[in-house]
């Protein structure tokens, strides 16, 4: 089975280690506190990110990036979305040339409009074939609970995506494969800012109607971004677009949702972001899709009003009122219809 490298150790790439190891690979987390390392090396746990989770033995963790990657024939990157470029600065030359690397990050970048995969292909230099992205309804203590969940993973190269899929394939964790990764990409990322919206509806104490009716039209959001860039439209029927969604929206583990829960009980952004206690990243991402569906002509209006609450340009319930009030239309999928 192959050795694995994880950068870094927070909830996701520490749970998603664990699914490596349970399917036979060796795996290297690169932590960047030393204690966290420590923890894990020593006590086969993470407490400040996975509290109660018991890591198997094939994970061990190092505070050496470089140790991390060498010899590594995967390389899975699951950092903040904005820090990426800054750290591929530092990693991209430890990168080995046949190491497939792997985004668990769910974000498009502020100011480029790029997602993850292409950050990593650009900014590191490496082939698009060697790149794969990992979406689904992932939540990383159900994870790590080892309850049973299921994945996609993307990539354009079919084999690569054949051996990641054996790579991480367990009793409990079910990977599937594609080749859509605009898609999948496109998938992960807006459900993040649906979700921050769920959130907000749940924290304002707006029911079910409300909450589903803001997961339908996010998706519709998402298919017309996905279209506008050349994404498969059935990717989002599946499990890196309605299913990550729903699991993102519904449950209370999920940090974007929680995120819009405090702001909508009067915490300002700064507050919300501390007491969610990790990163929400439809927060950011609210900006960089806005600004990529812009520039594409796509109609957002979910997105858009996320937006302008987090700059506070309108309160919640205005918000609630305009996108109510908005031009009656018929239920269409067109690219540019709403």
């Amino acid at each position: 089975m192959p050795r694995v490298a994880v950068l870094s150790a927070g909830s996701w790439g520490t749970a998603f280690a664990l699914v490596l190891a349970d399917a036979g690979c060796d795996v290297l987390l690169h932590a960047r506190r030393p204690e966290i390392a420590e923890d894990i090396n020593t006590r086969g746990q993470n407490p400040a990110y996975l509290p109660g989770a018991r890591l198997p033995g094939r994970v061990r963790a190092t505070t050496e990036a470089a140790v991390a990657l060498a010899g590594a024939d995967v390389a899975l990157l699951s950092i903040p979305s904005q820090s990426l470029r800054a750290n591929l600065a530092a990693w991209a030359p430890l990168i080995e040339p046949d190491t497939l690397v792997v985004s668990l990050m769910k974000g498009i970048e502020l100011g480029t409009g790029l997602r993850m995969s292409e950050v990593i292909a650009r900014s590191a230099g490496i082939d698009p074939d060697r790149i794969a992205v990992l979406s689904g309804p992932n939540l990383a203590r159900e994870i790590a609970a080892r309850q049973p969940a299921a994945g996609v993973i993307a990539c354009t190269d079919h084999d690569a995506g054949r051996r990641l899929q054996a790579a991480c394939h367990t009793p409990h964790f079910r990977p599937y494969t594609h080749t859509d990764v605009i898609g999948c990409e496109l998938g992960g990322t807006v459900k993040n800012i649906v979700a921050l919206s769920v959130g907000l509806a749940t924290g304002l104490g707006l029911g079910g109607n409300a909450k589903a009716t803001l997961m339908t039209r996010g998706l519709a959001e998402t298919a017309r971004l996905g279209a506008a860039l050349g994404a498969d439209p059935g990717t989002f029927a599946g499990l890196a677009g309605l299913s990550d969604l729903t699991a993102t929206c519904l449950s209370p583990l999920s940090r974007n949702r929680t995120f819009g829960e405090h702001l909508a009980r009067g915490l300002t952004v700064d507050q919300a972001s501390a007491a969610t206690g990790q990163t929400a990243e439809g927060a950011k991402s609210a900006y960089s899709v806005l600004s990529l569906a812009r520039r594409l002509g796509v109609e957002m209006p979910i997105t858009e009003l996320v937006v302008a609450v987090l700059d506070g340009q309108v309160t919640l319930g205005q918000a609630a009122d305009l996108l109510m009030t908005r031009a009656p239309k018929a239920e269409l999928s067109g690219t540019r219809r709403a």
